[in-house]
C-alpha cells in the first residue's frame, strides 16, 4: 500500500473494527478518537487481535505485538499506520 493520511488510516481502522465486530458498527462513529477503542466498545482479545490482522491486511502494516498496548485508540492506531505505511 502507499502512504496513508491520517484521515485515511482512521477510515481504514473504523472499517476494520466494524468487519470484526459488526455488532458495534453503530457505535464507532459516536466513539472520541482518542479513548480506548476496546473498554468502549467491550471487545475482547480476540477482536483485538482479529483488528489488528485485519488492518495489516487492509494497509501491508504489520503491528508489532509489543505495541498493542499503547495503540488502543483510534486516533493511536491512525497515527502509527499513518507513520509507517509506505
Amino acid at each position: 500500500m502507499t502512504a496513508l493520511s491520517v484521515d485515511q488510516a482512521t477510515a481504514i481502522t473504523l472499517e476494520a473494527v466494524a468487519a470484526v465486530a459488526p455488532e458495534v458498527e453503530d457505535e464507532i462513529q459516536s466513539i472520541d478518537p482518542t479513548d480506548d477503542l476496546w473498554e468502549a466498545l467491550g471487545l475482547d482479545s480476540m477482536d483485538h487481535l482479529n483488528v489488528m490482522t485485519e488492518l495489516a491486511r487492509r494497509t501491508g502494516v504489520e503491528v508489532a505485538e509489543r505495541d498493542y498496548g499503547r495503540l488502543r485508540s483510534v486516533r493511536s492506531l491512525a497515527e502509527h499506520l499513518a507513520a509507517t505505511a509506505v
